[in-house]
């Protein structure tokens, strides 16, 4: 190996990582905290008491979803996450394409999530009275700060504080949970809610498809799952520890907001008038805790779920700087994205890049009026679209490299076969019927997106052929058997 080429491996990622480290990053992105504190409002206008059996659903076909990621990363690690695995199975244009539609999508979270910061922490601020009419910009802009600072650190660092953040939201979620099921259980729930197991059965009138529409909604709060993926460069043993990172936070999440959803489901009450308020309710898990527990547990809730969307903000920086410093360190834009910091080896550029970019966005929604609950769901939404089309070319990739080769069993083909439908329903569902104004124009945001990636993978010359080589020379991207199989 030539001097510089050992200069530029010095420069490298640094594979440092333990399992635990690596399974915070993919937590971190999917933010339960967050998740809960939202997304079980859509549903429940849907399906009414079912809210926990739509989330048995997600969380079934999530699994499904995960199945590819978790196959492929026991043969492969890379920075690149969807980009290595897609570009390994299906050839570089499509490695790029899937690269450039995820770093899309971690662009969006990262703006989304740092004014879901803004969001809680105007709740949290305004219910204390540490600072009434708080300004949400200028609670995202400090996050935001505090996030690229956290992020150009080593990458324990950041994962550590991944994990510390969530840890913090979770406890808090599993007290008030807890005694919302004390209270339902020994019948002194503040409205006389009484515990049952009916929101696991459908209601009158109520169908399959309308609970599988509402799954949809449940499925979005795994978004992120694959994080742990794009730490592939910088685990210890990537090629055991990566596959269980990914299967352990889709099956613990799953678990954790099934109970989360019949926690609040029951809280609010099973009837037609306890659904109706859950589905009106702005933060379900606040107006909970303040009816069970107390205001002060209500504000530490808020604050909860602000540290929570921090975490979520951290974890997709750090996971969008990884996917543009492997896209450059493979020949696109400028090599100088594609390095890393002496000091701390984390890709210092790429992150600037991705943070700058996040700023401009959610200031700019700010600037042009947009509240703080749209400044999170309008580039959310963005990024889910984005994210399902890179979920899709990842599972096809796994059915190209798992089956025709016959690397793994044949009767295993229908997962990423019922992955695809179960994504393609879900891209479906988020199109048609056409939603109301601006969330009618995002999928020809994304599509104008996905189309300046394909441009420039088709147009640019020599960019496959780089990609191509550079990837078949990586280490850990030569094809070989898994040690699991």
């Amino acid at each position: 190996m030539s001097t510089e080429a050992e200069a530029g491996q010095e420069r490298g990622l640094r594979r440092e990582l333990r399992f635990w480290e690596a399974i915070a990053l993919s937590i971190g992105i999917m933010a339960p905290g967050a998740a809960m504190a939202l997304n079980g409002t859509l549903p429940a206008s849907l399906v009414g008491r079912a809210v926990p059996l739509a989330f048995v659903f997600a969380s079934v076909g999530i699994l499904f979803v995960s199945y590819a990621f978790i196959r492929l990363t026991s043969y492969f690690n890379h920075a690149g996450s969807v980009y290595a695995l897609s570009g390994v199975t299906l050839g570089a244009r499509a490695g790029f394409f899937s690269g450039w539609a995820l770093l899309g999508t971690y662009l969006a979270f990262t703006a989304a999530s740092t004014a879901e910061v803004g969001l809680f922490g105007q709740a949290f601020f305004d219910g204390t009275g540490i600072w009434p009419n708080a300004e949400w910009l200028m609670i995202s802009l400090v996050a935001a700060a505090l996030i690229w600072f956290v992020a150009y650190g080593e990458v324990r660092v950041a994962t550590r504080a991944l994990l510390t953040m969530e840890g913090l939201t979770v406890t808090l979620i599993v007290i008030v949970v807890v005694v919302i099921f004390a209270r339902v259980i020994a019948g002194s729930a503040p409205n006389g809610q009484s515990f049952t197991l009916s929101p696991f059965t459908l209601p009158s009138g109520v169908g399959l498809g309308t609970v599988a529409l509402a799954a949809v909604f449940g499925l979005l709060s795994f978004a992120g799952f694959e994080g742990a993926a794009s730490l592939g460069e910088e685990t210890d043993n990537p090629r055991r520890d990566i596959p269980r990172a990914i299967a352990t936070a889709v099956i613990t999440m799953g678990i954790f907001y099934t109970i989360v959803m019949l926690a609040q489901t029951l809280g609010f009450g099973v009837d037609k008038q306890g659904t109706e308020a859950f589905a009106s309710s702005s933060s379900p898990l606040g107006e909970l805790s303040r009816s069970y527990i107390g205001p002060i547990m209500a504000d530490a809730i808020n604050f909860g779920v602000m540290v929570s969307a921090f975490a979520s903000a951290l974890g997709t920086a750090t996971a969008g700087s990884r996917m543009l410093f492997a896209l450059c360190r493979d020949g696109f834009l400028s090599r100088r994205l594609g390095e890393t910091s002496d000091r701390t080896g984390a890709p210092v550029n790429a992150l600037a890049v991705v943070m700058v970019i996040a700023i401009v966005a959610f200031v700019s929604q700010r600037i042009g009026g947009v509240s703080a609950v749209n400044a999170f769901f309008y580039p959310g939404t963005i990024g889910v679209l984005s994210l399902l089309v890179a979920y899709m070319v990842t599972n096809v990739g796994a059915l190209r490299f798992l089956f025709l080769s016959r690397r793994v069993r044949a009767v295993e083909a229908i997962v990423p076969v019922i992955a695809l439908a179960i994504l393609a329903y879900v891209l479906y569902a988020n199109v048609y019927p056409v939603p109301d104004f601006p969330f009618n124009i995002f999928p020809y945001v994304v599509a104008a997106w996905l189309l300046l990636g394909l441009g420039i993978v088709l147009l640019v010359p020599g960019l496959a052929r780089r990609i191509g080589a550079n990837l078949a020379e990586r280490e850990g991207l030569a094809v070989e058997e898994s040690p699991g199989s």
